[in-house]
């Protein structure tokens, strides 16, 4: 999301959810046998959510809604708990990926993964003690890209130097259907804008649901303009601008402040030859390795892979 708390680390591992300060290229501290355990009391029942790429992921929510204590766990088919963000797939093949809704449109109320808990389960951000909610309602579905990670190492020279803001890749999803919050949607990604967040870069991916009746009308920036009008520009306004009620400056976007198109990305890409080893795809999101602007995949429990070093000019 688009604020990063002191306890976002530096680097990722996941072993049940957990992250650890540690370099990026251990791999054996990694994977050692530590474990992690939730104490919360389950205050309500299974609840399947919408449009799940596999139907052996439930969601079970822990506290009241709305407040300190309320997360909403993933679990899998024997009832174990899971990490959304590290064992939910992310590459589904021919361009869709799995998205997982944090904040359904229409709701303000600053709900985001965990990255700091057990299993990293959706709750709700807080400041000072106190639930944090945005100034108006979010107009879209948002979220996250499950095994991502936009690295705060990583300076991308295309964007202003910028370094990643250490969470997951967000997406904003554009279709006419209010997801449940905890939802897996299959989506197809369609544009990137570079948002700039006190310093940091927080790329915005657009895409739709391939349930929404208008997601076979769209393919990329041009598609999205004719089909959905104004959508690009009321993102960006929407995300700029966002901060100021709080008496903060509006945010900025790189790439001449505008929604990176696939084709033009990828021409960004491929001049810098820069090389990705482990499940290549992955980083062909859009068809434009995305990725190159310092998003990465954490570490995985059971997945060996590691990232080549830039080897171009």
């Amino acid at each position: 999301m688009a604020t990063a708390s002191a306890t976002r680390f530096t680097a990722a591992g996941a072993v049940h959810g957990f992250r650890w300060r540690t370099s990026s290229w251990t791999h054996s501290a990694l994977f050692s046998n530590r474990r992690a355990a939730a104490s919360l009391q389950c205050r309500r029942h299974f609840v399947a959510p919408a449009a799940l790429h596999k139907p052996d992921f439930q969601i079970k929510e822990e506290g009241q809604l709305e407040s300190l204590d309320h997360r909403v766990f993933f679990l899998d088919g024997s009832g174990k708990k899971i990490s959304p963000w590290h064992d939910v797939p992310l590459h589904l093949g021919d361009g869709v990926f799995n998205f997982i809704v944090e904040i359904p449109k229409d709701t303000s109320a600053k709900m985001e993964v965990a990255t700091d808990e057990p299993y990293t389960p959706i709750e709700q951000d807080t400041k000072k003690g106190k639930l944090r909610y945005y100034p108006y309602n979010i107009n879209w579905n948002y979220g996250l890209l499950p095994q991502t990670w936009e690295d705060p190492s990583f300076a991308n020279s295309e964007v202003e130097g910028a370094l990643g803001d250490n969470d997951p890749v967000d997406v904003v999803e554009i279709g006419e259907t209010q997801a449940k919050m905890g939802a897996i949607l299959k989506v197809k990604p369609l544009a990137a804008l570079a948002m700039i967040d006190e310093g940091k870069l927080d790329w915005k991916i657009v895409a739709i649901s391939l349930d929404d009746p208008r997601a076979s009308l769209v393919n990329d920036v041009n598609d999205v303009e004719k089909h959905f009008p104004g959508t690009l520009m009321a993102i960006r306004d929407w995300f700029r601008d966002y901060k100021i009620p709080d008496g903060k400056p509006a945010n900025k976007f790189g790439l001449g402040n505008k929604a990176a198109n696939k084709v033009e990305k990828a021409s960004i890409f491929e001049a810098r030859k820069v090389h990705f080893v482990v499940n290549i795809e992955v980083y062909h999101i859009l068809d434009m390795k995305l990725f190159s602007g310092g998003a990465r995949l954490p570490r995985v429990l059971g997945i060996h892979w590691h990232i080549s070093e830039y080897t171009g000019e």
